[in-house]
């Protein structure tokens, strides 16, 4: 049987590229998007498969009625995918709580509204994929994309959870953490910037970058998204999908320093139990 999708942010990126895929398998797809339009061309090319839906995932009263609404036409939400965000650039001391608030809401509370919401329709089934499109900034974090990482971890460490709780049903979670790849995520207009202290040297090149890195990035999200839907459909769908060589590189450097700190310290801190 054809699978029942719902994409957020799908109107760009992975987001669109996801969508693409899946109505390339035969599916259907129901794109969720603050500016629905941009899905024109998808919906009159695929009558069928595609329709566009306006929703605005820090809109979490919507959410309710939106998964309502795709039950009531569908019959049901096969794979779930929370893939809308924006990156943000600032220092941790430059980082307002409106700025880092703003962002909890969109990678993390709207998120998790929706899985709330799908939930006890692929409990009843016991069956179902839940998508977390996270980055490798959710296993990691540099100068400038303190609040970024930390929505990321967030929502890595609520899924990591969820994958636990929702297994014995039958319903599969893939968190998906991408290098850079060539989306709009570092497009002018799209970046998040706190303002510019200019304080601290390293976070001034990370802006740099992300100004500058717009259109150039090394991945390709049509491949990307091939990958992501061989995951769910392999026997054992993994927890974590770095993606990318960038993206994989970097994960694993990082889990080696973090055994490498650990392990430095392990004798010291594993004697820290009472004696006696």
């Amino acid at each position: 049987m054809n699978k029942v999708w719902l994409v957020t942010g799908a109107s760009s990126g992975f987001g669109r590229a996801i969508t693409e895929a899946a109505v390339a398998a035969g599916d259907v797809v129901i794109g969720a998007a603050r500016r629905p339009e941009a899905l024109d061309d998808l919906v009159a090319a695929h009558p069928d498969q595609v329709e566009a839906l306006r929703l605005d995932v820090v809109d979490t009263a919507a959410i309710d009625t939106a998964v309502r609404d795709v039950l009531a036409r569908h019959g049901r939400i096969d794979v779930l995918v929370n893939n809308a965000g924006r990156t943000h650039v600032g220092a941790v001391e430059e980082t307002t709580d409106q700025e880092l608030r703003d962002l909890f809401d969109l990678h993390v509370f709207g998120p998790t509204a929706l899985v709330r919401a799908v939930l006890p329709h692929m409990r009843e089934r016991r069956s179902g994929a839940i998508v977390q499109m996270s980055s490798m900034g959710g296993q990691l974090s540099f100068a400038g994309f303190g609040a970024y990482s930390g929505t990321k971890f967030a929502l890595e460490g609520i899924s990591e959870a969820l994958a636990d709780e929702v297994a014995e049903f039958g319903i599969k979670v893939l968190i998906v953490e991408p290098g850079a790849f060539r989306t709009s995520l570092f497009g002018t207009g799209r970046a998040g910037l706190s303002p510019d202290s200019g304080v601290y040297a390293k976070v001034g090149g990370t802006r740099g970058a992300v100004a500058g890195g717009d259109g150039s990035q090394p991945g390709d999200p049509a491949r990307a998204a091939a990958v992501i839907l061989a995951a769910l459909e392999a026997e054992r769908t993994p927890l974590r999908l770095p993606l990318g060589d960038d993206g994989v590189s970097a994960v694993l450097a990082h889990l080696d320093q973090v055994r490498d700190e650990v392990t430095a310290w392990e004798k010291r801190t594993r004697a820290t139990g009472f004696t006696g």
